[in-house]
């Protein structure tokens, strides 16, 4: 029997984008796993801001903090992509990493509740470091000079940016939301800037599979805290016959949102960076609505049983709005490519518009989305039975 041994140095260079069977490995699931811990704490403290009534507080709170996971986890994976050689140091600086997002993590709550972004800076800056560290070593190993200034570009825009959030720690608590905007674009600018001249060798599948891979995670992770609320609400509560059309709908949700991100191939739109950084910003939308259904459902749990000071409508609405998002934005992103016709175009739109007017349904504003959605999977199946026979390049075109 022989053992795998892992090269303590290998040069970091950049792999092939028509490489076969690339897959994710076992640090990048454990990668993934690590940062679902701080996607969870961001999503308990928006529940619990909700449901104290602090509504627009907190969801600016939850946008703000979730861009820096999300940031940092896009960044690891495209780079990873592109570099991954798989060796002990590049292990050990990915690690550094995910030390990184659970020192953000532990910070999360006093963001929300004492705005001190201390914590999450430092998390934030160990993270961040680290990817540079990996730009410039791969750009030592680089051959191309227009691949070396890439790398550089990238390590440069990443430590300067950085440098740039500490701005949030100095201002005045009313100029940190403008300050987190500009900073926030001058982050989504740094990618564009630095390949400008040469892209990065990503895997198309390889990022599709990441993208999904995350996905099923923060809606494993929108599972369990339903899950544990129901559960919490039942025991402490007796609020079975409260609690029930909760838990029915927000399953169907949940089963629907996996059902409708999968039912495309993503990577057939992977072809150029363009559609690349297109696809990849826009699941900041899926991601954090995603997360967001996880926090509605707690909200409706707590709303249901006293213990959230918010009316029932808006309690509704923490679930039905996120949930409306996440489909119109898969659809956005990519569904509508591989659509055929127009009542196959419309079912996720229109679905949305539904899942919004059960807002309006009183107790059963959950069961009545969860059913609008379980709904448009059905719709979406039937209608490409129906034309199964067309070819897929026909929506492509």
């Amino acid at each position: 029997m022989t053992t795998r041994t892992t090269p303590p140095f290998l040069p970091l260079t950049a792999r092939s984008r028509d490489e076969a069977h690339r897959t994710a490995t076992s640090l990048e699931l454990f990668f993934d796993l690590c940062f679902v811990v701080a996607v969870a704490q961001v999503g308990a403290e928006l529940v619990h801001a909700v449901a104290e009534g602090h509504t627009g507080e907190g969801v600016i709170n939850y946008w703000m903090v979730f861009f820096a996971i999300w940031w940092a986890w896009m960044n690891f994976t495209w780079f990873a992509s592109a570099y991954d050689n798989d060796d002990v140091l590049y292990r050990v600086v990915t690690l550094v990493q995910i030390a990184g997002v659970l020192i953000l993590a532990a910070g999360v709550s006093r963001a929300f509740e004492e705005h001190d972004f201390l914590v999450v800076y430092i998390g934030y800056v160990v993270m961040r470091l680290a990817l540079a560290f990996q730009w410039l070593r791969a750009s030592r190993h680089a051959t191309d000079p227009a691949e070396r200034r890439m790398c550089r570009r990238y390590a440069g825009g990443v430590v300067a940016v950085q440098i740039g959030w500490a701005a949030l720690l100095l201002v005045p608590e009313a100029a940190r939301g403008w300050v987190f905007l500009v900073l926030a674009l001058a982050e989504m600018a740094v990618p564009v800037y630095a390949e400008k001249d040469a892209p990065s060798t990503w895997h198309p599948h390889h990022i599709a599979e990441r993208y999904g891979l995350f996905t099923i995670i923060v809606l494993g992770e929108t599972v369990a805290a339903a899950t544990v609320a129901v559960k919490s609400g039942i025991v402490e509560h007796d609020a079975l016959d409260e609690l029930l059309p909760i838990a029915a709908g927000g399953l169907l949700i949940v089963f629907a949102a996996w059902w409708i991100y999968f039912v495309v191939p993503a990577h057939d739109r992977l072809t150029s960076s363009r559609q690349g950084f297109l696809w990849g910003y826009g699941h900041y939308v899926i991601f954090t609505s995603a997360a967001a259904v996880g926090a509605g459902l707690e909200i409706a749990v707590e709303q249901a049983v006293g213990e959230a000071h918010i009316s029932r409508l808006a309690a509704s609405a923490a679930v039905t709005i996120p949930s409306a998002v996440f489909l119109l934005s898969v659809w956005l992103l990519h569904a509508r490519y591989f659509k055929v016709g127009i009542a196959q175009q419309l079912v996720l739109p229109g679905a949305s518009l539904a899942i919004l007017l059960c807002t309006f349904a009183g107790r059963w504003a959950v069961l009545a989305a969860g059913l609008v959605a379980a709904a448009a999977v059905a719709t979406g199946v039937t209608l490409t039975a129906r034309t199964g026979g067309r070819d897929t390049d026909e929506a492509l075109a």
